[in-house]
């Protein structure tokens, strides 16, 4: 058996609390440290969760020593620069989503992957539910999938900084369903076409509401449609699915096992997999790349087109226009070129040969 992994996580909030447990539940991960600006709060979780030897810090560095790898729990906004200190400490990171809050952002992180020659990963756990997966088995055999939807429809009061955003539910919620239609489809956006709005009795600042519909390379068509001002009947976290194919339709209510039914009028069986779930997927799969050094799902040049997804959604709304994904990679593409500091870094993205062969597309 191989010895654990020895991790350092950043970052001791809500979210921090809920990789804490588990990582105690990983056989495969030890936790070498917890790094948070408030010491009181690191020890108090640490402490929480049984990890009383485990020692505390306000920074990375001060624990970098003894750690193999870095999970980044931190928020959003911090990400870029916690991430890239790892990398370049020569730590692979596994980053809670959104990579960062925007694309260009993201930009330099995966400069500090290519530069260290370490791995980030970034966690979308959505992609990890045993039912969610058996979904995706069945449009495997569906044939040429013609149009993927999902409905989304919350009505959460979160009292905090989401109720003041502009986009809360494309910017804040929707990377979960995007990111997912990418896997499910299996071939990567082209273009979209977002409205987005605020019912009357909303108790957001900003647009609660969007419709968006994606036209992928394949030419396969992503249909979303939520709010986060709905309530009474609620679908799941995950949404309700629906994917029609040449050979069939399949259904997903974002919980339960999915259900599929084949031209002929046949029963189309879900086949579930005992694989880890949610975060603790992620962590697994993550151990597993930093072991055999394989290319995991959600691989930061990847995932960076599930963040262009949502800026290109946001673009759309804003301008009433559809708006292409390359053309939000490109100009964020020309916008970090113009601002990253890190000499490192800006030369390593002033030596890619096109931004979109980078990312993949």
């Amino acid at each position: 058996m191989p010895e654990p992994l020895r991790v350092v996580q950043a970052g001791a909030g809500g979210m921090g609390r809920a990789w804490l447990r588990t990582i105690a539940a990983n056989p495969d991960v030890v936790l070498a440290g917890l790094v948070d600006l408030d010491l009181e709060v690191a020890r108090a979780a640490a402490d929480e969760h049984g990890f009383h030897d485990v020692p505390v810090a306000s920074s990375i560095g001060e624990l970098a020593g003894g750690a193999d790898a870095v999970i980044d729990v931190t928020v959003p906004l911090a990400h870029p620069v916690v991430s890239v200190d790892a990398l370049l400490r020569g730590l692979p990171v596994l980053c809670e989503k959104p990579l960062a809050e925007t694309v260009r952002e993201c930009l330099p992180m995966i400069a500090a992957s290519e530069l260290s020659g370490k791995l980030l990963m970034v966690s979308q756990s959505r992609r990890y539910f045993r039912t969610g997966a058996a979904f995706g088995r069945q449009l495997a055999s569906l044939g040429t999938i013609g149009s993927l939807s999902c409905e989304f429809y919350k009505a959460p009061h979160f009292e905090g900084f989401r109720e003041r955003m502009a986009e809360p539910l494309l910017i804040d919620m929707a990377i979960h369903q995007f990111d997912l239609a990418r896997k499910l489809i299996g071939a990567e956006p082209v273009s979209v076409y977002c409205e987005s709005y605020n019912p009357e009795w909303s108790w957001f600042d900003g647009n609660a509401a969007a419709s968006a519909l994606f036209t992928f390379a394949d030419g396969t068509r992503f249909a979303f449609t939520g709010s986060w001002c709905a309530p009474g009947l609620e679908t799941s976290w995950n949404g309700r699915w629906r994917a029609v194919g040449s050979a069939g339709t399949a259904i997903w209510d974002g919980d339960q096992p999915p259900v599929a039914e084949l031209a002929s009028g046949d029963p189309l069986p879900a086949v579930e997999v005992d694989d880890p779930e949610e975060i603790a997927g992620s962590l697994a799969e993550f151990v597993d790349a930093v072991r055999t050094s394989t290319v995991p799902q959600s691989e930061v040049h990847s995932n960076v087109i599930s963040v262009a997804m949502v800026e290109a959604a946001v673009r759309s709304a804003s301008t009433g226009t559809p708006v292409r994904i390359a053309d939000v990679l490109e100009s964020a593409y020309a916008e970090a070129l113009d601002t990253v500091e890190d000499a490192r870094l800006r030369a390593t993205l002033d030596g890619w040969p096109s931004v979109l062969k980078v990312v993949g597309l």
